[in-house]
């Protein structure tokens, strides 16, 4: 359900990479959600040769995206593997529930089978609970795995669900 009907989910244009790259720092200034401590790791990530982007606008203004890419290559590329950033002045407002459903139906329109995510930091709550409330269910939790810059080592979850 659309929590925030102001807001267009479109394919990303070259035009909207400057809002990317300032979102992008945002959530490398933050330290707590990605492994990336530099802005170039999250583009690189985002910007890959085979990676579908989106970016959810309020207007004109770009407030979130997300990425859709292969987990592993080859024999691996039917599982999909997605990132997700929301500027931070826009947090709480439903914009990852809204990014984290359209990216469920793009990736099956992109003919994957199923989506894992190999990194949720198990501090970030929200993300937490927001995927498991869209189905995904946690197949390991990886000891110290991320270096959180307030809480030190804390554990990392690998999560999943079938399209």
């Amino acid at each position: 359900m659309t929590t925030n009907p102001g807001i267009t989910i479109r394919p990303y244009l070259p035009d909207d990479r400057i809002a990317i790259e300032h979102i992008a720092a945002e959530v490398v200034e933050d330290g707590t959600v990605f492994p990336f401590e530099e802005v170039h790791g999250v583009l690189d990530y985002w910007f890959g040769p085979r990676n579908e982007v989106i970016v959810a606008c309020d207007g004109p203004e770009v407030v979130g995206s997300y990425v859709v890419k292969p987990n592993q290559p080859d024999r691996g590329a039917h599982v999909a593997n997605a990132g997700y950033m929301v500027a931070t002045a826009r947090r709480g407002e439903g914009l990852g529930r809204m990014l984290g459903e359209h990216s469920l139906r793009v990736a099956r329109e992109l003919g994957y089978r199923s989506m894992q995510f190999n990194q949720v930091v198990a501090t970030n709550e929200s993300a937490v609970r927001l995927w498991t409330s869209l189905g995904f269910r946690t197949l390991a939790s990886v000891p110290g795995a991320f270096r959180h810059p307030r809480r030190g080592f804390v554990d990392v979850l690998v999560m999943f669900r079938e399209l």
